[in-house]
């Protein structure tokens, strides 16, 4: 028997393409006949929109087309995945900076870009809300029409939607402390190596379209409504994206890119700057208020949380990501009495969406934080009152959904161990440790397909997107582990709607656990049909028969795949299929529409020294420990805890995006907006896994790949505290605000 690939980190499928520059994005991408495509955006965020002038840009040769609303299907068509509420252009008024107001379509990108600026656009600036006290102020314009929301409570206000969950009676519930604070996070962006691009092309009677899609079959079903076509005569590239975090999950301007090309006639490109990338996506700010109620023993009795966050001009995946995020909002701690109130709020401001987390961070920051300062309240050991209220496996924490399933306080002590929780510290360093949990998929459909070719071979069909995650090196793991092929045997082929089986979407830490499945469901079916095949070929029963990574056993020797597929097979040749498919259907009695197929579970524990007179951060340890039930590939899992470690830094430290007055975004693109750098990362990054094989995945496997960025800025926060004696409750935590903070310390 070979040994075992699963467990081990073969080179990564695809790592030398990228690293070497070979792989194909989809802006390297050249198809003949292609129009560059620009758009015609104003200098606000809100205005009405009076006449669009396009005589000068339609003027210079080589422009075929400058299109407004008026131009699109009547009435425009709008499309999301959770409400229908975006155009897929602005239709009389814009609602954010760098709203196209038109498309420019023209032979060269510079051209484009010249006919851009030709057109005139005549507006008038409308009143605009920015922030979430301007939303929800009783007198603030609407930022949606509430003919879009009929029937709708809230429609005649600016929130789109409330999300209570909670359980026992907080307002009867007495405690000995209770600690009330609020917190801010803010509005960051993905910023992903690869901007967003989008090409689109007539297909025959169908369309074409290539996009950095985290979700092909979603942007699909998007491209044919709006099209009203066929599904099968809409075809998706989606080419593996540099980078995704969420902000390629859904259709943002491939629907206006489609009309262009269906409009002309002639294949369409739109590749989006760093600069309009961070007007296109960005994650929801938030505002949440928690009074923690506490005995003297550490006991919790209650969680009451307000969460508002600011989620922009249309739902996108937003509200979701609101309900979602918050649902899980108290902690993973047996706490009696819960209330949970959060809102989508809408605003003036460019729509967000998904981010690796999912709403989550914002509420961990504030709930993590105030359990510090209820611990320093009652005079308790900041890592004792988490294990003291800390779930056990089998515990309902949330109750009335999956119970805790994983041994997290295993977790928890070794994070504390790696830090060195009991040791003494110097003048002016600080330590702080924190807990984050997070609902994966709660619903969920992925297809599969699995050739055993007749030499042995495997080629493995799935509809997951490789963003970074190393989805096709651990689906190959799981081929060649299962059909005894070598690793460099096993192809796999993702990206293409015409060609793969439907996968539900790439997100949620989904993709282990149920293409994950689905691959070795498939591969197991190639395994009885080869058991059934050496039955035949030897005169034995099917059940004396069994195969276990790749090794045919009989009863009295054991035989390869290969001395079995070549003379089952026979002089025709041919090959094995297998199919797979994992389905979690959704429960609409539930309030995320299905419990979680496994909770993300990780213990960050921080050591930071704090320069008093600048208010500058070092993170001198940083310890990332995750629950994952088993490591397939643990190179890669490092990989994924180690990112999602230092992306956290970064909203955390120093990324918020800066705006004016008129709701124009100041910090656009890599100079005026940081993010962490060689000279910002921990003196000293410690990773480690917890592995009891206790995941639904695979082998025992759990999703992982959100789970460290989780309580990344609580685990800061409480390690500046302990620095400098003065609670940070606003993020980032720029030199500026520390040092302001020392300067004027509040309670």
């Amino acid at each position: 028997m070979s040994a075992p690939i699963i467990g081990s980190s073969p080179n990564r499928v695809g790592g030398i393409a990228r690293v070497t520059g070979q792989h194909e994005y989809v802006a390297d991408i050249l198809v003949a006949d292609a129009l560059e495509a620009k758009f015609v955006t104003i200098d606000c965020a809100h205005a009405r929109i009076i006449s669009v002038d396009a005589s000068a840009a339609l003027a210079l040769p080589g422009v075929l087309a400058v299109m407004t609303a008026a131009d699109m299907p009547q009435p425009v068509p709008r499309f999301g995945p959770q409400l229908e509420d975006r155009p897929v252009i602005a239709v009389g008024e814009t609602k954010y900076h760098g709203d196209p107001v038109a498309i420019v379509v023209a032979e060269t990108r510079d051209l484009a870009m010249q006919a851009a600026a030709l057109v005139h656009v005549e507006y008038e600036e409308l009143p605009a809300v920015f922030t979430l006290a301007g939303a929800l102020d009783p007198s603030a314009p609407l930022v949606q029409d509430p003919s879009l929301r009929p029937k709708d409570r809230f429609a005649s206000t600016n929130v789109l939607r409330e999300h209570p969950i909670g359980w026992g009676d907080v307002d009867a519930a007495t405690a000995d402390v209770v600690v009330e604070h609020t917190y801010t996070f803010p509005m960051v962006t993905h910023f992903a190596i690869e901007p967003h691009a989008y090409m689109a092309a007539p297909d025959g009677d169908g369309i074409a379209v290539w996009s950095t899609i985290q979700h092909p079959n979603w942007l699909q079903k998007v491209i044919a409504q709006v099209l009203h076509m066929p599904l099968a005569k809409v075809r998706v590239f989606a080419p593996d994206p540099g980078g995704g975090f969420g902000g390629k999950q859904h259709a943002k301007y491939e629907p206006l890119v489609a009309l262009a090309a269906m409009h002309i006639g002639r294949p369409v490109r739109l590749v989006l700057t760093l600069e309009e990338t961070f007007q296109a996506v960005r994650r929801a700010s938030a505002e949440v208020r928690v009074r923690t109620g506490v005995n003297r023993d550490g006991s919790l009795v209650f969680e009451d949380i307000v969460a508002d966050y600011l989620i922009g001009a249309y739902a996108d995946i937003a509200d979701r990501v609101v309900g979602k995020g918050s649902y899980p909002a108290a902690g993973p701690y047996n706490v009696p009495n819960v209330r949970i109130m959060a809102r989508s709020v809408l605003s003036h401001t460019m729509p967000s969406t998904a981010f690796r987390g999912f709403g989550n961070p914002q509420v961990n920051w504030a709930v993590e934080s105030n359990l510090d300062e209820a611990a320093r309240a009652i005079g308790m050991d900041r890592l004792q009152i988490r294990l003291h209220n800390l779930a056990r496996k089998g515990d309902a924490f949330i109750p009335f959904d999956t119970p805790a399933d994983g041994h997290w306080e295993q977790t928890v002590l070794r994070a504390a161990e790696l830090i060195g929780w009991d040791s003494p510290l110097p003048e002016g360093r600080g330590r702080g440790i924190a807990l984050g949990v997070k609902s994966g998929p709660t619903t969920g459909l992925s297809y599969s397909t699995v050739r055993l070719l007749g030499d042995g071979s495997v080629v493995v069909f799935a509809g997951t997107s490789d963003m970074g995650q190393g989805a096709r090196t651990v689906f190959a793991q799981i081929a060649a582990q299962e059909l005894g092929a070598p690793l460099g045997w096993v192809a796999v082929v993702m990206g293409d709607t015409a060609v793969v089986p439907y996968d539900q979407q790439t997100s949620a830490s989904r993709s282990t656990v149920l293409m994950g499945n689905s691959v070795l469901q498939a591969c197991r079916s190639i395994q009885k049909q080869l058991s059934a095949m050496a039955a035949r070929l030897h005169g034995l029963d099917e059940a004396q028969v069994t195969m276990d990574r790749g090794v045919i056993h009989l009863p009295d020797r054991d035989l390869t795949v290969l001395d079995v597929l070549v003379p089952g097979l026979g002089r025709l040749g041919g090959e094995l299929t297998g199919n797979g498919e994992v389905r979690k259907d959704a429960d609409p009695t539930h309030p995320l529409s299905g419990a979680p197929a496994f909770f993300e579970f990780n213990c960050t524990a921080i050591e930071v020294d704090v320069d008093r007179e600048t208010g500058d951060i070092t993170i001198a340890r940083h310890v990332t420990v995750s629950d994952v039930g088993k490591s397939l590939n643990p190179l890669q899992v490092r990989m994924q805890d180690e990112g999602a470690a230092i992306q956290g830094l970064g909203h955390t430290l120093m990324e918020h995006y800066i705006w004016d007055e008129k709701g124009r975004l100041r910090n656009p693109g890599a100079i005026d907006y940081r993010i962490p750098t060689s000279m910002d990362l921990p003196l000293e990054l410690i990773g480690a896994t917890i592995e009891n094989e206790d995941g639904p995945g695979p082998y025992g496997s759990k999703g992982m790949s959100e789970g460290a960025l989780l309580c990344i800025s609580s685990a800061v926060g409480a390690a500046v505290r302990d620095a400098i004696g003065v609670p940070m409750r606003d993020l980032p935590l720029t030199p500026e605000r520390v040092w302001r903070a020392l300067q004027e310390p509040s309670s």
